[in-house]
This record gives C-alpha cells, sequence and structure tokens, in this order.
C-alpha cells in the first residue's frame, strides 16, 4: 500500500494505538520487520533482506525507521515520510542492531518482534537487548482483528471482484480439460476483475475434491465430477478476497445431492450465529453440529474459519476451543466442507464481517451446487 491509500492519520492512529498496547503489555517498545504487521502500520511493502530494515516503535517516546543506506528509497512507498517518522539509515559495517537498542532507549529491555522477524535478525538482535524477545502477536491482535472503515471497504470491493470470478467459472469447466487448464483461466480472470495476483487456486475435481488444500493437477474433467473451486488474492490496496464454491458436471447423484445440502445448511447456520459477544468457539459448533446431526461429522476434518485482511490468514480463527468473544469489525471467513476420501468433496466459504446484530457477508454468489453441463469433451 503506498502512501496515500489510507489516509495519513489512520497509520498515526494505528502507531498511537501499537504504543499503547506495548505498554499495557508491560515492554519497552515494539521491534517490526518487513511483512504484514510493517504493512499494516506504515503501509510500507519492504521486502526482508539480509540487512536489517526495521520500524522501532518504543511504548513512550517517538518511533524510529532502521533501514540500510541502500534501501532509502523504498520509503517512498510507504508512509514514513508523510508520518514525519525519524530514519536512522545504516551501512556496511555499521551495527543496525545498535540502532535499534538506542531507539528503544538502551539495553537490556522487554521488547516485542513481529512474527515475521528472521532468526537472522532475531538473534543479533537479542544479543544487543541482552534479553530474549517476545512475539508481538499478543499486542497487535486485536488491533488488527477490527478492521476500520477502509479496510472493510477494501474487502467488500475485494469480495466483489472474487464474485464476478466465479460467475465465470462454469465456462471453465468442460470435460476433457485438466484442472491446470481451468486454474490458468481462472488466474488470469483474477487479474481481469482487478486483483493484483491470484494467491491461491484450488481445482479439486472428483477424488482431489476430498483433499481441502489440493491445489491442481493434469487430471482432466469428466461428467459427474464434484469440483470444489477455492480462490482469492489481493485487491488494491492489498486486503486479500477468499471463496470458495463447489460445481457439478452434469446432474449430481442423489446422495451427493443430499450430503451437500446438509453442508448448505451447515454454513448458513454458522454465519447466522455471527453476531458480537458470541464465541469463535460457537460459531464453529454451530456448522459442526448439522453435519453431526446428519452423521457427517467425520467429514469436516478442518476449522470453520480464519480472520483474513492483509493476510489471506490471520486472527481471528473460528475453530473449537477459541473462545474470543467476536467483536464489530472483526472479520474471517466461514468455509465448513465435506470430505470423503477417493470420491469427492466439497466445501462453501464466505467473508463475514461482524456487525452490530449480526454478520455481512461480502461474498454474495449463489450457495447452491452449481450444475454445470457436461457436454461434449474439450477438444485436444
Amino acid at each position: 500500500m503506498t502512501a496515500g491509500r489510507f489516509d495519513t492519520d489512520v497509520y498515526a492512529q494505528r502507531l498511537s494505538a501499537a504504543a499503547a498496547a506495548a505498554a499495557d503489555a508491560g515492554l519497552a517498545g515494539l521491534v517490526i520487520t518487513p511483512g504484514y504487521d510493517l504493512r499494516y502500520l506504515v503501509g510500507s511493502r519492504a521486502q526482508t533482506f539480509e540487512r536489517l530494515t526495521a520500524l522501532v516503535l518504543p511504548a513512550s517516546g517517538a518511533p524510529t525507521v532502521v533501514i540500510p543506506r541502500l534501501e532509502l528509497a523504498s520509503l517512498k512507498e510507504s508512509a514514513v515520510t508523510e508520518l514525519g517518522l525519524a530514519v536512522r539509515d545504516w551501512v556496511d559495517g555499521d551495527d543496525p542492531y545498535r540502532l535499534v537498542a538506542d531507539a528503544l532507549g538502551g539495553a537490556p529491555v522487554a521488547t516485542a518482534v513481529t512474527d515475521s522477524m528472521p532468526a537472522l535478525h532475531l538473534l543479533p538482535l537479542a544479543d544487543v537487548l541482552g534479553v530474549v524477545p517476545v512475539l508481538a502477536t499478543d499486542v497487535l491482535r486485536r488491533l488488527r482483528m477490527i478492521k476500520d472503515a477502509a479496510e472493510i471497504d477494501a474487502l467488500r470491493k475485494a469480495g466483489a471482484a472474487i464474485d464476478r470470478v466465479h460467475a465465470r467459472v462454469p465456462e471453465f469447466l468442460v470435460p476433457g480439460r485438466t484442472e491446470a487448464d481451468v486454474a490458468a483461466d481462472i488466474a488470469k480472470a483474477i487479474v481481469a476483475e482487478g486483483h493484483s495476483e491470484a494467491a491461491f487456486i484450488i481445482v479439486g475435481s472428483g477424488p482431489h475434491g476430498a483433499d481441502p488444500h489440493h491445489e491442481c493437477s493434469d487430471r482432466e474433467l469428466r461428467a459427474g465430477d464434484i469440483v470444489v473451486v477455492d480462490i482469492g488474492g489481493p485487491y488494491e490496496p492489498g486486503y486479500n478476497s477468499d471463496s470458495t464454491r463447489t460445481y457439478s458436471i452434469g446432474e449430481p447423484d442423489p446422495e451427493v445431492a443430499r450430503r451437500y445440502a446438509v453442508l448448505q445448511r451447515a454454513q448458513k447456520a454458522a454465519v447466522d450465529a455471527v453476531r458480537p459477544g458470541v464465541t469463535a468457539e460457537q460459531v464453529d459448533a454451530a456448522a459442526r453440529d448439522v453435519l453431526a446431526a446428519e452423521g457427517l461429522a467425520e467429514a469436516f476434518v478442518h476449522r470453520t474459519g480464519h480472520g483474513i485482511g492483509l493476510s489471506v490468514h490471520e486472527e481471528p480463527y473460528i475453530v473449537a476451543g477459541n473462545d474470543l468473544p467476536l467483536e464489530v469489525g472483526m472479520a474471517f471467513s466461514v468455509e465448513p466442507g465435506v470430505y470423503f476420501p477417493g470420491q469427492w468433496g466439497a466445501r462453501i466459504e464466505d467473508i463475514v464481517i461482524v456487525t452490530a446484530d449480526g454478520a455481512e457477508s461480502v461474498n454474495n454468489r449463489p450457495h447452491d451446487l452449481v450444475v454445470v453441463p457436461a457436454g461434449p469433451a474439450a477438444a485436444g
């Protein structure tokens, strides 16, 4: 996200909130290297190299960016300059970890680091600080989980764009074509609909649909296949789409249709359960209970959902054992599935945003099993 994509005031508020959260946690500050946390706090898409780049955010005091001099130009692609943050550049032979310690007020200090910091930087930083840092995940998690108005708008646009791609999927599902052929068409459609790239494409046909994380293969589609299509990617300014629909090439077997109808009810029950105060595990249970009542509990082998934003997978996780109460502004997937190894699988996934009285779905394609004409096989 380049500077100006969000109001600079938004970044200033995020930095202030992160510093306050660090203080509440009893930390001297945070050290944020390139990754989604850095992007969230200052809009930087800097990459991690062997030379240290870091945002040093004291619990009290002004933030500092420590950056190699040869990477200074990259700051133009962030809000750092507009925010007026102090910049300490360094050249080969300098000790950037000492610059970090100085920006935190000296050592030893209790510090948290982003979970994307490589050991290449963590170990020498710990040596200079005189203490092993903790992860900043617990400090930043609530900030990133609660989406602001601009983030919610970005997720809506991403959701609408991936819906437009799913509307085109039936034209790609022609018997005789391979999963890889279909995935290539979908990748082009994802970019054509405004995404910067296709982050992932799952085309699981027939028995491959029973593998939730199957990608695509040279298997040819055939009449009677059930096909799971799970797709998404970043939509500028970088917030992700993620939606799954399931297709049938020709009319499905009656037992397939019956089980799919149960899955539909399970997904709807989970979405209907979403509201402030309900816990993440209660949403998971809402889907799981419907499937269990129909003897399909063992066919649902993963959590019901994951948070989404700048990262495709982030908190909150909608899973048994997570007693986190939902709050307005949280965004996550609701994606129960059923999987029958060696036979077929199905999944239905929407991204929802918690509202004051329930859930807003950013995906609005029908949830029915989409029947695609079997038709003639594709020409070789």
